[in-house]
């Protein structure tokens, strides 16, 4: 290390006679040097301030697009499920068209369904052991109009 005279850090006002980098709280000046330096400081210390608080709002625009992204494969996700069981709706129904369009199915429909039967047939009641028969279909069970409506509308709504 070289000796060199050591020069005094601080001096005073009165012996240097420049008072524009005299600090007010101490009384003393500072060096240009020192100066120089703190507005070099300063200054890296706010661009790695706005370098970080750009990346920081670049980084939170990614997850903000990463989330709204999943959210989008979400719904195409679905939105493909409801498509396959509209159109497993739409074919059972194009099968269903094409087994009524034969007349056999559609007579055989409505034998058993409906308990319809042809002009000239004999519509023929099983009994069973118990000796209770098989209802009649629909279209022949009729009861006989009655006049006294207002009975069967009492005995519905409050009992017997």
């Amino acid at each position: 290390m070289q000796n060199r005279p050591r020069r005094p850090q601080f001096t005073s006002r009165t012996e240097s006679g420049n008072t524009a980098n005299v600090t007010s709280a101490i009384g003393m000046e500072e060096s240009a040097g020192r100066l120089r330096a703190r507005r070099n400081t300063l200054f890296t210390h706010t661009i790695m301030w706005v370098t970080g608080l750009i990346c920081i709002a670049l980084l939170l625009g990614s997850f903000a697009q990463a989330w709204s992204n999943s959210r989008i494969a979400q719904q195409v996700q679905q939105e493909r499920q409801q498509l396959q069981q509209l159109r497993d709706r739409h074919n059972h129904l194009v099968q269903m068209e094409k087994r009524y369009k034969d007349p056999a199915v559609i007579e055989s429909e409505a034998r058993q369904q409906l308990g319809y039967i042809r002009h000239g047939e004999q519509p023929v009641v099983i009994v069973s052991a118990d000796g209770q028969g098989q209802q009649k279909p629909p279209a022949q069970q009729k009861k006989p109009i009655q006049g006294n409506f207002w009975q069967e509308w009492w005995s519905t709504f409050f009992g017997k």
